[in-house]
C-alpha cells in the first residue's frame, strides 16, 4: 500500500522566497560583444591603417584586423608576414592606450562578409580617404548590408594620411627612390622591410617597373 506524503505549508511568503533563491543564484543575461572587422591587404600596412585602428579601438568592444589572403593577387608581402608586420606595430598602440578595445590580427582567405560572421561581428570598419573611396565604398557597403546583414561603419582619414595608400609606396620602392621619403607614410620598421625585399630583387616589385615601362638599369 503507497505510503501518504504530507506537504507542509511555508506560510505566504514561501513562494516569493523560493523566487529570490532563484532569482539571485542564476547568472546575469549576458551582453552581446560588438566585434567589429577591419579587412585590407595591409602590403604593407601604412600610417593611414594605423590611423583608423587607432580610432576605431574606441568604438567597439573588440577589433579584429583581417590580413586577406588573395591567391589572384601580387603581394609584396607573404600572409605571414604581413600579420607580423601588423601585430608587431599594433602591439606599441595597445600598450599606450590600454583602456581601449582589444585588437587581434588574422589572415583570412574567401569573403570578408563569410570571415566576419564566423567570428561574431556585425560590422565591418572602412577607412575613407577622399570622396573616390566613399563612392566605392557605399555600394559594397549597400550589398554587405542586404546580403550579409553586416552593418559598415566608415573613419575618415586624418588630412595627412588622404592620399597615402599601400600601391604607392610599393611603386616608389619599385622605382628606386629614397626609401625616407616614405617616414610620412610607414613607420620606420616598414621602410626597413620594404629596404630588404628591394635588395632582394623582389619579383612584385619587377613587375611594377614593367608596368610603367621603367628598366631596372634605366
Amino acid at each position: 500500500m503507497p505510503t501518504k506524503r504530507t506537504i507542509r505549508s511555508r506560510g505566504p511568503g514561501a513562494a516569493s522566497t523560493a523566487t529570490s533563491r532563484i532569482l539571485s543564484s542564476s547568472s546575469p543575461a549576458k551582453v552581446r560583444e560588438h566585434i567589429a572587422v577591419f579587412p585590407g591587404s595591409f602590403d604593407p600596412i601604412t600610417f593611414g591603417h594605423l590611423d583608423v585602428i587607432q580610432r576605431g579601438r574606441r568604438l567597439f568592444d573588440r577589433l579584429v584586423v583581417a590580413v586577406g589572403r588573395h591567391p589572384g593577387k601580387d603581394p609584396l608581402f607573404t600572409p605571414d608576414e604581413r600579420v607580423e608586420m601588423t601585430r608587431s606595430l599594433i602591439a606599441k598602440m595597445v600598450a599606450d592606450e590600454p583602456d581601449a578595445a582589444a585588437v587581434t590580427v588574422e589572415s583570412f582567405s574567401g569573403l570578408t562578409v563569410d570571415f566576419a560572421r564566423d567570428i561574431g561581428a556585425t560590422v565591418l570598419l572602412r577607412g575613407i580617404r577622399n570622396l573616390s573611396d566613399l563612392q566605392n565604398e557605399v555600394q559594397q557597403a549597400l550589398t554587405n548590408r542586404e546580403v550579409a546583414g553586416l552593418e559598415t561603419a566608415f573613419i575618415v582619414a586624418g588630412q595627412d594620411f588622404a592620399y597615402t595608400s599601400s600601391s604607392l609606396i610599393k611603386q616608389v620602392t619599385a622605382m628606386g627612390r629614397d626609401l625616407k621619403a616614405l617616414s610620412s607614410m610607414v613607420p620606420a620598421q616598414v621602410i626597413q622591410l620594404l629596404k630588404q625585399k628591394k635588395a632582394s630583387g623582389h619579383p612584385a616589385l619587377q613587375r611594377l617597373l614593367e608596368q610603367v615601362g621603367v628598366s631596372r638599369e634605366g
